[in-house]
């Protein structure tokens, strides 16, 4: 019996010291948003995470419906901000772009996406 209960014991302590090695920079919010139509074309995307960034590491492009590069290729973290990516856009017209990131957080583990958004047209 006592082993049993030593062993229940070992387990809720490793679980609890597991659980903040297991997070990640997940995407939390972008600007424009995930998925969304915007009226006017951004001159920046802003993309914010669940934990601070290693910048280094962590990147970010956008690309228009053929496939071309629209992001300045500048991406920063900008300070004081240390959960947000930021990079600058080309003059967007109107039409469909994909947002594809990654990002590695400070404590070490790498996360990526993609999603898109649309500019409306006129």
């Amino acid at each position: 019996m006592r082993r049993g209960a030593a062993a229940v014991a070992a387990f809720a302590i490793t679980a609890a010291l597991a659980g903040p090695a297991v997070a990640h920079a997940m995407l939390e919010h972008a600007n424009p948003p995930v998925g969304s139509t915007v009226a006017a074309a951004p001159s920046a995307l802003t993309l914010r995470f669940t934990q601070q960034l290693e910048p280094a590491f962590s990147g970010v492009t956008v690309t228009d419906a053929a496939g071309r590069r629209v992001d300045l290729g500048n991406a920063v973290v900008p300070p004081g901000h240390a959960e947000e990516l930021q990079v600058r856009l080309k003059p967007l017209a109107a039409g469909r772009y994909t947002v594809r990131w990654h990002a590695v957080s400070v404590d070490t583990h790498r996360t990526e996406g993609n999603f898109t958004f649309t500019v409306a047209g006129r």
